[in-house]
């Protein structure tokens, strides 16, 4: 019994070392969370209740920032825009997504290099550069419109047309497919082939195994990427701010919501402002998150 009473104490005592030196190694890490993450969201919440111009201390509003945004006709615009920007673009991409990786699952030769390939628009379009490329692109003598005058067709400025602008970055957001890309093509991977096989005994085409195996066996993946792109569209900015030059122009059709909060926020100094459009916009974003996991149940399947 004193062996045992006595080798207690021991290992009790090397737990809390151990404990004591992964709490050390973590401690960095912490610490970055509490300051540069945890300490300005709870910040900017107190903010948002507030006057703040970066020139004076803030001055407690209330719910004053909160019911402004009701009356707030640009405010509007902006979500109107960015909910067109985000239900148009993010299901265009996914499907741009979903058939270059059915394509490169059929057995490429050089897979890593498509795959590399296809996967830079993604590390690339949130730049600067390529927003300015883009703006050259549908630019009034841009490519697009070199092309269409070689079939006689005679184009406009894209990107400063009212009805257009959106649609230029519209594609833009579509043409980064190369994470989703990825995803989806390791999603094809594991999928047992003897499903297929076994569909092409029973007589069932390309088409019906596409429907019938594929999709509902990659419902996860889907779903996967469509919170994912989802987030990442309402947070877009750059290309936004680059094609309309940060005027959200023409008309507002570019106005999406980040670019008018960064105009409240750094153009006039409405910090208070500013962080209670952002506040708004993650319960935006929340909501429709839980909107989705909410209708999950009736189209995504699980394995089990």
């Amino acid at each position: 019994m004193s062996d045992r009473t006595g080798t207690r104490p021991r290992r009790s005592g090397r737990r809390r070392r151990d404990n004591r030196v992964a709490y050390g190694f973590l401690a960095p890490w912490i610490v970055g969370m509490l300051v540069f993450t945890v300490g300005p969201i709870l910040a900017s919440l107190y903010l948002s209740f507030t006057d703040y111009t970066l020139l004076s201390p803030p001055e407690w509003l209330g719910m004053e920032n909160y019911q402004r945004m009701l009356e707030d006709s640009r405010l509007h615009k902006s979500l109107l825009v960015t909910f067109q920007y985000v239900f148009v673009s993010v299901p265009l991409q996914l499907v741009l997504a979903l058939a270059l990786a059915l394509l490169l699952n059929r057995g490429v030769r050089g897979l890593a290099i498509y795959r590399s390939v296809y996967y830079l628009p993604s590390l690339l379009a949130g730049s600067v550069s390529i927003a300015i490329l883009w703006r050259q692109i549908f630019g009034s003598e841009g490519l697009i419109n070199q092309l269409l005058a070689r079939v006689g067709i005679e184009g406009v400025s894209w990107v400063s047309h009212p009805d257009f602008a959106l649609g230029t970055l519209v594609v833009l957001n579509a043409w980064t497919f190369g994470a989703p890309m990825v995803i989806f093509l390791a999603g094809l991977r594991q999928i047992p082939v003897t499903y297929y096989e076994a569909a092409s005994v029973d007589g069932a085409g390309r088409v019906s195994q596409f429907f019938r195996i594929t999709i509902p066996l990659l419902t996860p993946i889907i779903f996967f990427n469509l919170i994912l792109q989802m987030i990442g569209a309402f947070q877009s900015f750059t290309q936004a701010f680059v094609v309309s030059g940060g005027s959200g122009g023409p008309a507002d059709s570019t106005l999406l919501y980040t670019l008018y909060l960064y105009e409240r926020g750094f153009g006039s100094f409405e910090m208070g402002y500013a962080s209670a459009m952002a506040w708004t916009l993650l319960v935006i974003i929340a909501v429709l998150t839980g909107v989705n996991f909410l209708f999950a149940k009736r189209w995504v399947f699980y394995g089990d």
